[in-house]
């Protein structure tokens, strides 16, 4: 049969997909001129990111302690030009008038490219700490090169780490991608939004979930499938979720959540408690508590 036979369907598809109605909501008028978000170079600025604060792991494998000012200065220039171009589109894409994409938004863009770079050294310190986390809480590990290079923990509170700074700093849309991106790869799903304490880790990772407004403390360590959401969504007038407002959990200081737990709603998990696997919990757990599944009975 004849590709031509086909052409009134294709038609009645191209006219059906153009009517505006059908696209309402899933549409980006773009404007010639501004940059778009590219997920190619978010992972050239997350592998860059890593070379920096992981000298030898990632990136240039000939660096040595002669040659770290250099690799670390080239990577740096790098980083800053990629960074600026994301943050500039980050900035365009979340604008409301999108014609106003500027120098005076590029000139802020590599404002904040600059500060972020700035905190590279503290990112650098907080993540040695997770890296320790693992390898201590982990009899499997023999070294922290292999946890820095195998584990997937690492790679998502990395992407963590640097989306949140991003966010901080005001950045819209690429926190996003970043740890989505993350999610992608390694199965752990990190908000940027939460915020995480040092000595984070995460015990294999899969199907870990930690929402935008959850608070964790120093010295937290999770298990697969642990899910730290939200019990309720508030609506508004029109019936839709009011965002923003605190709804995930609280975990304090020193808390383990075993594999597969789910912690559901602004509540808060004390300092130094337990919280064993496979259970639901929806009420405050007192410090130095150990919640478990109770016992069946015979």
């Amino acid at each position: 049969m004849s590709p031509f036979s086909f052409t009134h369907i294709l038609t009645q598809a191209v006219d059906e997909l153009s009517e505006s109605e059908s696209y309402k909501g899933l549409f980006h008028q773009h404007t010639d001129g501004n940059p778009l978000p590219s997920a190619k170079a978010l992972c050239d600025i997350i592998e860059l990111a890593r070379a920096i604060i992981f000298p030898g792991y990632f990136g240039n494998s000939t660096v040595n302690s002669r040659t770290m000012t250099y690799h670390i200065g080239v990577n740096v220039e790098r980083l800053f030009d990629l960074l600026t171009e994301q943050i500039l589109a980050g900035l365009c894409f979340g604008s409301d008038d999108e014609s106003s994409c500027t120098g005076l938004q590029r000139e802020e863009a590599a404002s904040v490219a600059a500060r972020f770079i700035s905190r590279l050294p503290e990112l650098r310190r907080v993540l040695a700490t997770d890296v320790e986390a693992a390898y201590n809480g982990d009899p499997a590990a023999h070294s922290f090169g292999e946890v820095i290079s195998c584990y997937p923990a690492i790679r998502a509170i990395s992407n963590y780490r640097i989306a949140h700074e991003l966010l901080i700093l005001g950045v819209p849309l690429i926190p996003r991608i970043i740890t989505e991106m993350a999610h992608s790869e390694t199965g752990i799903d990190i908000h940027p939004g939460a915020a995480i304490g040092s000595h984070f880790t995460i015990d294999h990772g899969t199907g870990v979930v930690i929402g935008e407004t959850c608070i964790i403390g120093n010295n937290v360590k999770l298990y697969q499938g642990v899910t730290l959401g939200a019990k309720s969504f508030p609506l508004d007038e029109n019936g839709k979720p009011i965002k923003g407002i605190p709804r995930h959990p609280i975990l304090e200081d020193n808390v383990i959540v075993y594999s597969n737990a789910t912690i559901l709603g602004r509540i808060t998990v004390g300092k130094d408690a337990t919280v064993g696997g496979n259970i639901w919990v929806t009420e405050d757990v007192p410090a130095g508590a150990r919640i478990v599944q109770p016992k069946a009975k015979k």
